[in-house]
């Protein structure tokens, strides 16, 4: 009797025990995925697989691109554009009344309406966050005051006059250019090299804000 029971237990376990090592091994390789690197600044150099840059901190740095690396233009917006039911993000600090300060604006063209949808941390200052929604109430006095909704919540939003607002538009790579200001995030491969999957291009001249 005791010799059958012991055996079912050890049936039992060998399972459970290989499904605890499976998530161990899943929680591990998780924790050991580095965060994307957040890169702002301009590029010094470009060539077919990668441009440099050198960013804001004064680094200089290799990121690598390819045939599926997506480009988008930054243009230059006014706050007149950001009306009811335009799809936009903000990068923001709170408030004391639970409300958002922006630090910057950026439109989305309609084709783009989605992108990167909810609200987040924002790594552009202390206690910054991004948040990605469509607007809704709009109160136009000393600067924007606007709801903006997402998926799951919304928040509100004080736009003041002096914030830098832009429009992010679908580009190309004729936009990466010496001089041209960018910003993108960078995923970290295993060789410590770096890759971009998206690219934010300054247009014009305009020096992206986000």
């Amino acid at each position: 009797m005791n010799t059958r029971l012991g055996k079912l237990l050890r049936t039992l376990a060998v399972p459970t025990l290989m499904t605890a090592g499976l998530l161990g091994a899943s929680y591990s390789a998780l924790a050991q995925t580095p965060p994307p690197v957040g890169v702002r600044g301009a590029i010094t150099a470009v060539s077919d697989d990668a441009i440099k840059v050198h960013t804001n901190r004064g680094e200089d740095l290799s990121i690598k691109i390819n045939k599926d690396t997506q480009v988008r233009a930054v243009t230059l917006a006014k706050v007149t554009d950001i009306k009811p039911g335009s799809y936009i993000g903000t990068a923001a600090t709170p408030l004391p009344d639970g409300s958002l300060k922006a630090l910057e604006v950026h439109v989305f063209p309609p084709a783009m309406a989605g992108t990167g949808d909810g609200h987040r941390a924002w790594d552009l200052g202390p206690k910054s966050t991004m948040t990605n929604g469509t607007v809704g109430d709009l109160v136009a006095a000393n600067g924007r005051t606007l709801t903006l909704k997402y998926k799951g919540g919304e928040k509100k939003i004080v736009v003041p006059d002096d914030v830098p607002i832009v429009n992010l538009e679908p580009g190309d790579r004729s936009l990466l250019a010496v001089g041209t200001k960018v910003v993108l995030f960078a995923k970290k491969e295993a060789d410590a090299s770096l890759s971009a999957s998206f690219i934010s291009a300054g247009k014009d001249g305009v020096t992206p804000p986000m």
